[in-house]
């Protein structure tokens, strides 16, 4: 089995969805890479792209379509200026035109060259997408790509798209390997041999520096939601609530920039419904960025990217867990839970449901805040299976397939699970658990297969359908 390193389970992303716009961006971009490889941007006359099954059925509410043109006119996600999203794509549908890869116009007609198919699903994934391009001489080459959770693709051919198999030096891909490799080594904590591992990709100094930098990203996605007013884009007409719970709770103080927010923000009234209200907030800022196209830290997916910065950030405020190294190892210990989850079930919300983004985002959280409490390693994992436990059966069932309602809420509720599940787990003795993590997690999985598909991302039941919500 694969190893999995962390930064691809915690990354820097784009709203709304990571399954449904990261994925489709990252397919495009990968196809864009295939002309070059087998013949020249140059030589293409036209290309085609087509969405099938969830990917087409709540499209336009995540910007499927938006991600798949910006990605074929080599557009970066990671680096794009997102104020300049809704012009770039106004340019593309008005001049009938798209700029191939950076490289080369050609025609492109919106409903013709790209077509949402909503009658039909591919057989290998749910969130499935077909990209043709046909070059001067006549000829075409096709390549099919699945959007299979957090961003990451896929092929029929192969389970992951140009990416070079990493095995790790004491590769964990169950929680049973995390104790028996823990035992071996003699560590007490359970980062300590996810630092070692993360060096099959980057040395341990680069394994901080980007947990800081994803520390740096979540600080900035937080501060941009509680400073925004309005109404969320999408024609649901939802408001903003960060930015009236910030100011409530902050009184009269003012602030000029990131640094002299958190700090009041630190030395704030602490009590538990000032807490509590503060959690809320951190996770409601960042679900409603994303809900804006705004640059987010995608943990393990968009629509569940609010739990992991809200219970880290009420880590660094509200706890004595503040340094640097505190940030780092909850952010490998909560990336690593994620991996878990992706190899042995599924962190899709269109093969799963919500408790494969909800559910797994707030394991992920429980166990690096149970990791900087001091938590053992049994307890870090017991953290975890207490968080996921408690999301089985969580449907995905977004009203018009905007990552709004109910998404932007159940943020907050997964990250108050979290902390409540790391708080049981530390005053809980892991040995007496008559459940393991790893039990969960294929018990997940068995809820996952016997879910209907009606409620798995398609906005064809639950609230998506009791919810009667006039046409956008």
């Amino acid at each position: 089995m694969e190893s999995i390193s962390v930064f691809e389970i915690i990354k820097v992303g784009i709203g709304p969805s990571s399954s449904h716009t990261m994925g489709p961006w990252n397919a495009a971009s990968a196809f864009i890479r295939i002309i070059k490889r087998e013949r020249s941007i140059a030589e293409v006359k036209e290309v085609f792209l087509e969405f099938f099954g969830s990917l087409a059925k709540t499209g336009i509410g995540h910007g499927t379509d938006i991600a798949g043109m910006l990605g074929l006119n080599g557009e970066d996600f990671t680096t794009i200026n997102t104020s300049k999203i809704d012009e770039k794509i106004a340019k593309i549908k008005n001049d009938q035109i798209i700029n191939l890869g950076g490289e080369k116009e050609i025609p492109f007609i919106y409903g013709y060259h790209l077509v949402l198919n909503m009658q039909k699903s591919l057989d290998f994934h749910p969130n499935g997408m077909i990209f043709k391009a046909v070059f001067e001489d006549g000829t075409e080459l096709v390549q099919d790509f699945y959007s299979v959770g957090g961003g990451f693709i896929a092929s029929q051919e192969k389970n992951s798209i140009e990416k070079q198999c990493v095995r790790t030096l004491y590769p964990c891909h169950h929680g049973s390997d995390i104790i028996k490799y823990c035992n071996k080594l003699g560590f007490e904590k359970f980062s300590d041999l996810i630092l070692i591992n993360e060096e099959s990709w980057r040395t341990q100094e680069e394994t901080r520096q980007q947990a800081l930098h994803i520390w740096k990203n979540i600080k900035e996605c937080i501060y941009k939601g509680v400073n925004k007013e309005g109404i969320l884009p999408g024609g649901l007409n939802v408001t903003r609530r960060a930015a009236g719970i910030n100011r409530k709770l902050l009184g009269d103080k003012i602030y000029k920039n990131i640094d002299e927010w958190f700090k009041l923000v630190v030395d704030a009234e602490e009590n538990f419904t000032n807490i509590n209200k503060w959690i809320a907030c951190f996770a409601l800022a960042v679900n409603e960025e994303n809900a804006s196209f705004g640059r987010i830290i995608t943990a393990p997916t968009n629509g569940a990217s609010g739990v992991i910065p809200a219970v880290l950030m009420y880590s660094q405020a509200f706890t004595e867990c503040t340094s640097e190294d505190d940030i780092t190892r909850f952010l490998l210990v909560a990336g690593e839970i994620g991996t878990l989850f992706k190899k042995n079930a599924t962190i899709s919300a269109a093969m799963g449901g919500c408790q494969a983004e909800i559910g797994v985002s707030s394991a992920m959280a429980a166990a690096g805040l149970t990791e900087i409490l001091g938590g053992s390693i049994g307890q870090v994992l017991m953290a975890a299976e207490i968080a996921m436990e408690h999301h089985l059966g969580l449907t995905c069932d977004p009203i018009k397939g905007l990552v709004q309602i109910p998404c932007i809420e159940r943020n907050t509720m997964g990250a108050m699970k979290a902390i409540t599940a790391a708080n049981i787990a530390l005053e809980s003795d892991p040995s007496k658990a008559k459940v393991t993590l790893d039990e969960v997690i294929q018990t997940m999985w068995e809820t996952a297969l016997s879910m209907s598909d009606r409620f798995k991302e398609t906005s064809e039941g639950g609230l998506a359908i009791a919810v009667n919500v006039p046409e956008c």
